[in-house]
């Protein structure tokens, strides 16, 4: 399987007390480097995935600019009451990219 091309890295998240994202803190893909760090809200975030974006929970490797190590996709699941935001094997009724460190 060919690798997906990344357009972000998401490295630390925040929850509300309900279980929804607060914000994510990420790495947006600009051009052939990326951005210095930019906090993504949540609707901004489904935003993105739904147009195609692909994110994945990561962390950049201290002095190597623009590389990082890249984990679990993130992904967009339809669910009874709205849409969550998902690390690629989690599951359940609330946001969860558990990966990503909780700031």
């Amino acid at each position: 399987m060919a690798n997906r091309k990344i357009d972000g890295v998401i490295e630390a998240v925040r929850y509300t007390p309900t279980g929804q994202l607060e914000f994510a803190r990420a790495y947006q893909k600009r051009g052939a480097t990326f951005s210095d760090r930019v906090l993504l809200s949540r609707d901004m975030l489904i935003k993105l995935l739904k147009t195609g974006k692909h994110y994945v929970i990561g962390a950049r490797l201290p002095y190597l600019a623009s590389t990082f190590k890249t984990g679990q996709p993130v992904r967009l699941v339809k669910f009874a009451r709205g849409e969550i935001l998902l690390a690629a094997q989690a599951s359940g009724e609330h946001d969860d990219l558990t990966p990503a460190p909780v700031l």
